[in-house]
C-alpha cells in the first residue's frame, strides 16, 4: 500500500516554478558580475565615488531582486516538505522527494552559474553603461533621471553598439600576477558561500521537516556572513586597486585585469558551491535542530 501511495505522488522535477526561479537567479547572478564594471568606469571617469555609488545600486537591486525567487522556491519547498512530512513512514518515498528538491536547488544554482558566464561576456557594454551612467548622474544630479535617461531608445542602441567580444589576445593580456592573490581566493570563498545560501537552507528544511521554519530563517544568517565576507575582505582591497589605478600607481590594464579575474572566481565560486550545497544544508540542519531544542 505505501509503494502504490508514494508511486502516486512521486514528483516531478520540472515545473514552471523552478524555470521561475531560474531564471530569476539567471539576472540577479549575472548583475552582480556586471557590477564588478563599476570599478574600470571609475578609472576611466575618474569619477570613483560616483562609479562606487552606482556600483553599490548595481549590487542592491540584484540582492532585492533576489528576495523574488522566493515567489518561485518557496512553494517547490512546501511541496517537497509536505510531501516528507506525510511519507515519514516511508522512508524511501521520503528520500526520493528530498533527492528531487535537491535537484532543483542544483538547476537553480547552476542558472545562477550561467547568468555569470553570459553577463561576463557583456562586461565592456556595463562599463560603457556605467560610463554613460555617471556623466548623465553628474550632468543631472539625479539617479532617478539618469536611469530614465539611459532607458532612451537611442542610448540603448549606443550601449549596445559598444559591446565588444575580447580577442585571443585581450585574454592573455590579463594578468593576475599584479594582483593580491588573496583578493582571488577571498572572491571565490565569498561567492561559493553567497551562491547556495538561500539554497541550502531550503534544503536542510526539507531534510528535517520538524526544524523547518528555523533553517529558512537561518538563510539570512548564511548570507549575512558572506556579506561581511565581501565587506571585510574583497571590496576593499578592489577599492584600493581602483584608487591606486586614480592616482597614477596602477595602470588601467591592471584594474582591467582585477575585473576579469573577479569575474572569473565569482564564476568559479559559483560552481564549487554545487560541492557543498548538500553539506551546507547538513550543517544548517544540525544548526536549526540544536535552536530549536535549546531551552531558554
Amino acid at each position: 500500500m505505501q509503494l502504490t501511495i508514494a508511486a502516486a505522488i512521486a514528483p516531478h522535477v520540472w515545473s514552471g516554478k523552478l524555470v521561475g526561479a531560474m531564471a530569476i537567479t539567471f539576472v540577479v547572478q549575472g548583475v552582480t558580475i556586471g557590477a564588478y564594471a563599476a570599478r574600470l568606469a571609475g578609472v576611466q571617469t575618474k569619477r570613483i565615488a560616483t562609479s562606487i555609488s552606482l556600483f553599490n545600486l548595481f549590487v542592491t537591486a540584484g540582492r532585492l531582486a533576489n528576495l523574488f525567487v522566493i515567489f518561485f522556491m518557496g512553494p517547490l519547498s512546501d511541496q517537497a516538505a509536505n510531501a516528507v512530512g506525510k511519507l515519514q513512514a516511508d522512508a524511501v518515498a521520503a528520500a526520493t522527494w528530498q533527492h528531487v528538491f535537491e535537484i532543483q536547488l542544483r538547476f537553480i544554482v547552476l542558472a545562477g552559474t550561467f547568468g555569470m558566464v553570459v553577463f561576463a561576456f557583456f562586461l565592456p557594454m556595463f562599463t560603457y553603461l556605467f560610463r554613460r551612467g555617471v556623466h548623465s548622474f553628474e550632468a543631472r544630479g539625479s539617479v532617478p533621471h539618469s536611469l530614465a535617461r539611459l532607458l532612451s531608445p537611442r542610448v540603448l542602441i549606443d550601449v549596445l553598439r559598444s559591446e565588444v567580444l575580447p580577442s585571443p589576445a585581450d585574454l592573455r593580456n590579463f594578468d593576475w600576477r599584479v594582483l593580491p592573490k588573496r583578493l582571488l581566493i577571498f572572491n571565490t570563498v565569498v561567492m561559493c558561500v553567497y551562491a547556495i545560501g538561500v539554497q541550502s537552507s531550503y534544503l536542510a528544511s526539507v531534510l528535517d521537516v520538524t526544524v523547518r521554519g528555523t533553517a529558512i530563517g537561518l538563510s539570512g544568517v548564511v548570507n549575512g556572513i558572506g556579506t561581511i565576507a565581501f565587506t571585510l575582505f574583497v571590496d576593499p582591497t578592489s577599492a584600493i586597486i581602483t584608487d591606486q589605478a586614480i592616482h597614477g600607481k596602477r595602470s588601467v590594464e591592471e584594474v582591467r585585469s582585477m575585473v576579469f579575474y573577479l569575474s572569473l572566481t565569482a564564476i568559479a565560486g559559483s560552481l564549487l558551491s554545487q560541492a557543498i550545497l548538500y553539506p551546507a544544508a547538513v550543517v544548517i540542519e544540525v544548526v536549526a535542530r540544536f535552536a530549536a531544542h535549546v531551552h531558554v
